[in-house]
């Protein structure tokens, strides 16, 4: 699996991330409804692309935000 995120983006992500984790199990603001696991899944949908530095959408665009790669 080829890099397709640079490090500044992977790191927002993962910003993002935390702080959907918080606002979904930290706070009341998304209920237990849609909105809380819409959080969870979009927190975990960006860590994993964080972590593993490839996003399959930025595939499917051709989009690039590293300089190495």
């Amino acid at each position: 699996m080829t890099t397709n995120m640079g490090t500044i983006d992977r790191g927002l992500r993962l910003a993002i991330a935390a702080i959907l984790l918080f606002v979904a199990l930290g706070t009341t603001l998304t209920g237990s409804g849609v909105l809380f696991w819409l959080a969870l899944v979009v927190a975990g949908v960006f860590a994993v692309t964080a972590l593993v530095g490839n996003c399959p959408a930025y595939g499917i665009v051709g989009l690039k935000t590293c300089k190495d790669c």
